[in-house]
């Protein structure tokens, strides 16, 4: 697994600039299938002080996932500065910022994910309806067009 971990032993204090890259190999060690394909850079920047470290990140790249309306990769900028410091009292050991990268870039993802408009898949886009959402004005034979009105009063 690629690992986002800094090294706090053996260096004095003061501020130190980390550079890490998550790929897609990066998102399979966390077991996501939705993350089709990663480029994201990630800088931490570490200020360690005595017997305490903090840390700030900054994610800037583009993740692949599927478009929600016709499946096909779409790719979605990711640009993040968690206003979150992340800070450890343990400076003897290895600090693994892996989750909360992980974390991040997933967060940062729109809820709907969907290609700009006209650039889907046009044989999806017709199996859904002319507006590719399925919706019946947009597609007369939808299955449901029969139903329409069932509850209407007489």
């Amino acid at each position: 697994m690629k690992s986002i971990i800094i090294p706090l032993g053996g260096w004095a204090a003061g501020e130190r600039t980390f550079r890490f890259h998550a790929d897609s190999e990066f998102f399979q060690a966390f077991d996501n299938t939705e993350i089709l394909n990663a480029d994201v850079e990630v800088e931490v920047r570490v200020v360690k002080e005595g017997a305490k470290a903090e840390a700030e990140l900054h994610l800037r790249g583009t993740v692949t996932v599927p478009c929600d309306r016709c499946l096909e990769p779409l790719q979605v900028p990711v640009e993040e500065d968690p206003s979150e410091e992340f800070s450890t009292e343990l400076v003897k050991e290895d600090w693994d910022l892996s989750q909360a990268v992980y974390d991040y870039i997933c967060l940062s993802l729109p809820m709907q994910r969907v290609h700009p408009e006209g650039e889907c898949n046009p044989d999806t886009v017709r199996f859904l309806g002319q507006d590719g959402r399925g919706n019946e004005e947009a597609a007369p034979s939808s299955p449901f067009a029969a139903l329409k009105g069932l509850f209407e009063s007489k």
